[in-house]
């Protein structure tokens, strides 16, 4: 594709202290994924690490993978990716790390400051954002990632289709990993690692973890009807490693004003130095 991402635009890989300091507006920091355990699965690298349902059900995590090389199912994924592409809910960074190795201009996203550390420290441009946040490049963005399960953040995935649609180029790719079932639900979900939850004394960031917030899980079929309302094309999809995936071209639609703004407040960042980008 021709879209493109003014370097300037683009987060430095700035040193891991001044994750909390990016441009834009602060992640406010009652978000689940910045607080423990999340933080320390990633510090440590493995698990145990779930998400629990409101009912006792666990959803496995798999830290171990998240936090290692991308592999071959990854790459099948990354192989597809079109242009500038921006990583939704980077996690360590493994892909935004390999994209930049193939020689993508990738920017990763999280709301934890462990992730965002873990991800510059692989030399990976990472912001400390989430999806509905102001961010760099709107409307331009080749590809968007929603790997590992992220096709559920915020619990609605029709209102981050649309989102995701603001923030590709004319003609985008959006490619997400969708549930090896045919699910589709909502849920409210909090982060456990076995360990039973928070005391009384326990820290706020523990406490905070403990909080339930909303998830969406989605499997392919579900995904695509849900695209296809939106005016989604489906571009492919395919499985590999138990893994399955969808890629979907953004709809044709008008920019709606909110976008417009958005994209005007990040264009007036900060700018980036050229040197501190992914090569």
């Amino acid at each position: 594709m021709s879209t493109t991402v003014p370097s300037s635009e683009l987060a430095a890989a700035a040193p891991a202290a001044s994750a909390g300091t990016g441009t834009g507006p602060a992640v406010p920091r009652t978000a689940p994924w910045g607080a423990d355990p999340y933080a320390n699965a990633l510090r440590t690298g493995r698990g145990p690490l779930f998400l629990r349902r409101t009912d006792g059900w666990l959803l496995p995590l798999d830290v171990e993978r998240w936090c290692s090389a991308a592999g071959s199912a990854d790459l099948s994924a990354l192989h597809r990716c079109e242009g500038p592409v921006l990583d939704i809910g980077c996690g360590p960074g493994r892909l935004v790390a390999e994209l930049a190795s193939l020689g993508h201009r990738a920017l990763g996203i999280d709301v934890s400051e462990t992730a965002v550390a873990r991800t510059r420290g692989l030399g990976g441009a990472a912001l400390l954002r989430s999806v509905f946040d102001p961010l760099p490049g709107e409307g331009r963005w080749g590809t968007l990632l929603l790997l590992d399960g992220n096709i559920g953040i915020g619990g609605d995935p029709a209102a981050l289709l649309d989102r995701a649609a603001d923030l590709l180029g004319a003609g985008g790719l959006l490619i997400a990993e969708t549930a090896p079932v045919d699910v589709d639900e909502r849920v409210r979900v909090r982060l456990d690692d076995g360990r039973g939850g928070p005391g009384p004394g326990a820290a706020p960031a523990a406490r905070e973890a403990a909080e339930p917030f909303p998830w969406a899980r989605i499997g392919t079929p579900a995904l695509l009807r849900h695209a296809g309302a939106g005016g989604w094309r489906t571009a492919d999809q395919w499985g590999a490693e138990g893994r399955t995936f969808v890629s979907l071209r953004r709809p044709v639609r008008e920019r709606s004003a909110r976008t417009s703004s958005q994209s005007a407040e990040s264009a007036n960042s900060a700018p980036v130095i050229s040197s501190q980008l992914p090569k």
